[in-house]
Parts: C-alpha cells; sequence; structure tokens
C-alpha cells in the first residue's frame, strides 16, 4: 500500500503519496499559475524536490520578496535566450537597477531598431508560452570556471572562485548560465514583463514584484538616473575597475588602498560638481536633499554645506524630522502601525509658517524632535537668515512640492541622493542598490541602536514601501543626483555584516535572506577599514567618523 503525508499550507492539509513531487503539490495551491518555489523550514526548495514527511510548507510567487529575485532572474535568462535566438553572437549586460525595472544594454555588430526590439519580446513570449524546464546542474567549480574561460566569459571564471565547491547553473534551451539566485521550475510562469527601448541598444526590463504586489508596474522615465549612472560606469572603465573580480584583485596585489583614495576623491568632486550648479542659480534659496533609507543624507548634506560655506554662503541646515508631529499624533497605517514615512508625519504647517518668516527676515526658533519621549521639543535654536544664507533641507518628502507649497519653485533646487554602484558581478549580474542599503542599515543600526538584523529585516519592508510611495515617484523631478556609493564599500561592510548574517538561525523566519546575503557577499574579498578615512560617507554607518 503506498504510504500518504499530510502537507498543511495556507491553512489548509492535504494527503499526498510520500516522494510527490511539490510541483505536482502546488496545483493545490491557489498560487498555482504563478508558483516559483516551496518554502519549508525557512529554506527555498525548488519545485521538483520531493516531499517525504508531514510537514507545513509555504508556496512563493513573485509577490514575495524571494519570489520576486527568482521572478527578475528568470526574465534575465529569457531575455538573453530570446536575444541570441534572434541575433546569432550578441549578448546583453545587465547594467543596474532603476524604479520598478532594471537598465539593460545589447551588445551587437548593429544599432537595433523598436521592431527589432518587438521581435525579441515576441521570442520571449514564445519561449514562456512553449513552457520550457529551467534546467539546474549542480557541476565542480573548476568545471564552471573552465565553461566561462572557453566562452570567454572571463569576469564570471574569476567569480565563480568564491562561491562553494559546488556551482549550480542553470539551462534554458541550448543556453546555459550562473545566477545567484534559484530559477523557477519553467518559464510559464513569467508571464509578465515589458522591454522599453531607450535607443542605441540600451533598454529598460519591467516586471513585477513584491513591491507592486506581483503587479507589472506603470513605466516612467529616469533619464538623470540613467545618466548619472553611465557618468560612474565611464569613471570606473578609466580605472580599469569595471567588475567585482578587478576589485579584488586591487584587494589581493595589496593596491587597493589607491583605489579607495580615488573613490573619496570622485564622491567629494560630485559634491563639489553640485555645489557649482547651485552656486550658478543664485536664485535659488532652498536645497531640497532627498533620498532613500541609508543613502547617506546626514554625510552629504553635511559636506555640501561645507563647501558651499567655503563659496562664501552661511549654509543652514535643516532636517523635517525635526517638524515630526508628536507621536501621540502621528497617523497610523492599515495595519495600526505609525505610519511615520507619509507627509502627514511632518507638521507642515509650522515647517512653512518658519520657512516663511525665515524668507521675511525674521528669527526663528527651530525645533529638534525628541525620538525617545515621541515630542517636538524647542531649545533656543534661534536662525536668522544673513543676506549669504542658503537653506539646506534634508528629509524624505523633500522632492514632493507638497512639502514646501508655499515656497516658490524658483527658489528650490532639487538634489536625490541614491548609493548605486556602477561596478558589476559580472555582465549579467549588477549589485543591487537595495542590497547595498539594506546591509549599510544593518551595520549601522547594530552599531548605534543594537538592533539585530532580524529586527531590521523586519522594519525594511515597511521603509521600502514608504520609499515607493513618497520618494521614487519624485525622483525624476530632481536637478541634480549625487551617487553616494563608493565602489569598494561591500568589501569593508563584509567585515561587519557577516557575522550579524550568521546570527540568523535556520529557525528565524529571515534564514533565506540572511543566506542570500551572505552567498552575495562571498563575492567581495574582504577590506580593512583602517584604509577608510574618517570623513568618508561610509563612517556614517560602520563608525569612526571625525565626529564620534
Amino acid at each position: 500500500m503506498m504510504e500518504k503525508i499530510k502537507i498543511t499550507f495556507e491553512h489548509k492539509q492535504i494527503e499526498v503519496a510520500k516522494n510527490t513531487t511539490y510541483l505536482e503539490i502546488s496545483k493545490a495551491s491557489i498560487l498555482k499559475d504563478s508558483v516559483l518555489a516551496v518554502k519549508k523550514n525557512n529554506e527555498l526548495i525548488p519545485l521538483t524536490a520531493k516531499a517525504i514527511e508531514d510537514e507545513v510548507i509555504e508556496f512563493i510567487d513573485a509577490a514575495s520578496i524571494e519570489g520576486a529575485k527568482m521572478y527578475k532572474a528568470a526574465v534575465k535568462f529569457i531575455l538573453e535566450v530570446a536575444l541570441k535566438t534572434i541575433f546569432k553572437g550578441s549578448d546583453i549586460h545587465y547594467l543596474h537597477s532603476v524604479p520598478g525595472g532594471m537598465l539593460g544594454e545589447i551588445k551587437y555588430e548593429k544599432v537595433l531598431t523598436s521592431d527589432d526590439i518587438s521581435k525579441i519580446k515576441g521570442e520571449m513570449a514564445r519561449i514562456i508560452d512553449e513552457d520550457h524546464e529551467f534546467k539546474r546542474y549542480n557541476i565542480l567549480k573548476k568545471e564552471a570556471i573552465d565553461f566561462y574561460e572557453a566562452t570567454s566569459y572571463y569576469e564570471k571564471a574569476i567569480n565563480v572562485k568564491t562561491c562553494d565547491d559546488i556551482v549550480t547553473i542553470y539551462k534554458l534551451k541550448d543556453y546555459l548560465n550562473f545566477y545567484y539566485v534559484p530559477m523557477p521550475y519553467s518559464t510559464k510562469y513569467i508571464r509578465k514583463f515589458e522591454l522599453k527601448y531607450l535607443g542605441n541598444n540600451r533598454l529598460i526590463i519591467l516586471y513585477p514584484s513584491n513591491l507592486t504586489e506581483g503587479r507589472l508596474p506603470e513605466y516612467v522615465h529616469h533619464e538623470n538616473i540613467i545618466n548619472a549612472y553611465y557618468d560612474g560606469k565611464s569613471w570606473l572603465k578609466k580605472l580599469d575597475t569595471p567588475y567585482v573580480g578587478d576589485l579584488n584583485n586591487l584587494v589581493s596585489s595589496r593596491t587597493v588602498k589607491g583605489f579607495i583614495e580615488s573613490c573619496e576623491l570622485h564622491f567629494t568632486d560630485e559634491i563639489k560638481k553640485a555645489c557649482d550648479k547651485i552656486i550658478r542659480n543664485n536664485d535659488k534659496k532652498f536645497i531640497m536633499i532627498a533620498g532613500p533609507s541609508s543613502s547617506g543624507k546626514t554625510t552629504t548634506t553635511r559636506v555640501l554645506g561645507a563647501y558651499l560655506r567655503s563659496k562664501g554662503y552661511d549654509p543652514i541646515c535643516l532636517s523635517t524630522d525635526d517638524y515630526f508631529v508628536d507621536r501621540i499624533d502621528n497617523p497610523k497605517d492599515e495595519f495600526g502601525n505609525f505610519d511615520f514615512e507619509c507627509l502627514n508625519a511632518i507638521d507642515t504647517r509650522t515647517f512653512n509658517n518658519d520657512l516663511m518668516n525665515l524668507l521675511k527676515g525674521k528669527e526663528v526658533n527651530i525645533p529638534s524632535f525628541n525620538f525617545i519621549t515621541g515630542k517636538r521639543e524647542y531649545h533656543n535654536h534661534l536662525i536668522k537668515l544673513k543676506e549669504n544664507s542658503i537653506i539646506l533641507i534634508e528629509g524624505l518628502h523633500s522632492l514632493n512640492d507638497d512639502l514646501t507649497p508655499g515656497i516658490p519653485a524658483k527658489y528650490k533646487y532639487k538634489i536625490y541622493l541614491s548609493p548605486f554602484i556602477p561596478l558589476n558581478i559580472d555582465r549579467h549580474n549588477y549589485i543591487s542598490t537595495l542590497d547595498l542599503r539594506l546591509i549599510r542599515r544593518m551595520v549601522r543600526d547594530n552599531r548605534t541602536r543594537g538592533y539585530k538584523v532580524g529586527e531590521v529585516i523586519e522594519k525594511w519592508q515597511s521603509v521600502r514601501n514608504g520609499e515607493e510611495k513618497y520618494i521614487f515617484p519624485f525622483t525624476h523631478q530632481a536637478d541634480t543626483i549625487i551617487n553616494t556609493a563608493l565602489p569598494y564599500e561591500l568589501g569593508v561592510l563584509k567585515v561587519y555584516a557577516e557575522p550579524l548574517l550568521l546570527s540568523i538561525d535556520t529557525d528565524s523566519k529571515y534564514y533565506e535572506e540572511a543566506r542570500r546575503l551572505l552567498k552575495f557577499l562571498r563575492s567581495f574579498y574582504s577590506i580593512t577599514s583602517e584604509y577608510v578615512s574618517k570623513s568618508s560617507i561610509l563612517r556614517e554607518f560602520i563608525g569612526g567618523n571625525e565626529c564620534d
């Protein structure tokens, strides 16, 4: 008699034969048309694996954090295969993320047309309809290195050296590739995607994610972000350091200190450029500075103020956080939790009254917010504008004109900060800005607030939701983009982050995310913090700055 086992998921329990695949079990799931993997004991398991005992499982789709990453990887692979099928000898480099998608650049002997992009999109749809399996192979590290060297993917061969002795690669149709997250079972689950052609073989790839609850996002063009990325990429190319493997070579050859100094000088030069633009627009009295969590707003605002001071200005730094409403009055979200990200969490009436009074030449007592008591306090912090004064306003909503409706646009200059590293892992895998910011945040919050990694990851989703609502819709309005990432910094952050991530136990629901980040950090050789200057923006996260 066939042995039966009980599988529990989605608040129900079904009985199946022992050794039934999770793929077969998924047919009873409400996600059956979009399931990408199964989660068991807080670990992702392929749908091809077999259930052998009574257990509780969770099916994963693109509306989850893990599933969104799998979906994106699958779209990348399908696009790569479709491109190479139609245009022999071509390749695509995935360069970086943009709000709602990612930036790619086709490498081919000619510039493609919009009709060519439509053909690629049609081939992708055909591959999806044909339901091709992403075949998984576990091979020896040496075999993976030999394969990539033979196919002239030299940077991939170098990266594989940091992997485990067994490397997982995937095959789709006749093409093999290596990614840093698992692939779904087959192409049929990847129904939603869009390609937006920018010309000159550049395109934006859109796909659903956990932030869009599995829906395809609307496309918003971010020319300033794309240009800022290419500026950084061009600079790294001049330094002959386009990939992580090149950075690791600098570490192993003990020549990384000079690279670090170049990165620091380049960052300060970017702030100097922003300062010069502000000076050329000498009617701008309010410098509006916004950026997502862990983008380095505090340090960047301080350094920008120092440069303006050196040019004869009197910079006055204001933080919108100091104008939070008292916590008892703070709005709550749909779950009954305080929503500190929304605009109504700020007392915009008092804030704008203070700004208008400053413009009228009056002296204003600027408050500070006590995050322990949850109340705004006044400590006789008196400010009055001088003829050469300029106000730097730093905060989540600074790009949103609803924050300062009484200030005419002609007086405002908007700066968007974001840490995006133009250093790529390889041609098909880039460094996620989200991962960089999350690692920055967990290192900083553990050091300054004693938060455990699980607590940081738990709060991260709420922070990300706020950014999607209140920052990213306004980034295209920025007058200037400042990239606040340092290409070497993950080698330094790794030293601090790895012990924190290793502290996550297997019984934690964040175990899979911690394991993924650990795997990601393995790509980087460790860099000692003694090479990091006391004034570096990185000190905002690892500590040891001039103010400590």
